[in-house]
């Protein structure tokens, strides 16, 4: 029997977009392989949906409608094989709960996950970039509370521009050196307003800043912290 027999299979339910779905590919197969060396590699299935389907239900606010489209790719998932879900994206969290009733395995909350580094960190207040919906909406930051940490946002004009860059350039692969620095700029100011750290709560937006390029400012990155608690949940199976 190899090394590889008893780890339990991750389910990723993406597509929103493939750019992130392609990264938690790439990085639970590396987690993986630095566990167990050799050739050895995760046991993953992915469920990518239509992220035109997705932006659609967002853009209209239809988010009963993409709880039901997403518990049925999650059901999926489940009939699979999958131990377990992450799902790679943080916007679509704003239905998680339609997600996790719908299967009968665990569904890995990206922003627990992200909460327990910022726990760890001793950090109580952070600045949070993402979409629109991510931002605005109370789901992230009312999570976020429950685990005593404190959110504050870029101004209103910023969120607009910071979604902007989300959907029209990362999610269809475009780095720009000017939306680097528009996202920089939106962590400078969400650190005169009392950010001891920020979430980077768009699972594209390690496409764009890295925490080389604000030294001082705690980065947490979600895709990542995402991708280690799945490959420590598949490793549990050893």
């Amino acid at each position: 029997m190899s090394d590889t027999d008893d780890i339990q299979t991750v389910g990723v339910l993406g597509g929103m977009s493939s750019e992130s779905t392609v990264t938690y590919y790439r990085q639970i197969n590396a987690g993986i392989n630095d566990a167990l060396g050799g050739h050895g590699a995760g046991e993953v299935l992915i469920r990518s949906v239509n992220f035109a389907t997705i932006e659609h239900f967002i853009r209209t606010e239809q988010f009963g409608r993409a709880g039901e489209y997403l518990g049925e790719a999650a059901q999926a998932l489940e009939r699979g094989g999958a131990a377990f879900i992450v799902m790679a994206t943080n916007t679509m969290h704003r239905v998680a709960s339609a997600i996790d009733s719908a299967i009968s395995i665990p569904f890995v909350h990206i922003v627990d996950v992200a909460a327990a580094a910022i726990r760890e960190a001793d950090i109580g207040t952070v600045g949070l970039l993402g979409t629109t919906t991510t931002m605005e909406e109370p789901f992230y930051r009312e999570r976020l509370a429950d685990h005593g940490i404190d959110v504050v946002v870029p101004e209103q004009s910023e969120r607009a521009e910071i979604n902007r860059i989300i959907f029209e350039e990362l999610t269809k692969g475009v780095v720009s050196e000017v939306s680097r620095e528009r996202y920089l700029d939106a962590v400078d100011a969400m650190g005169a307003m009392g950010a001891e750290g920020i979430v980077l709560g768009c699972t594209e937006i390690e496409m764009l800043i890295e925490q080389a390029d604000r030294p001082a400012m705690p980065l947490f990155d979600t895709t990542a912290l995402h991708v280690e608690r799945a490959v420590e949940m598949s490793l549990d199976g050893q």
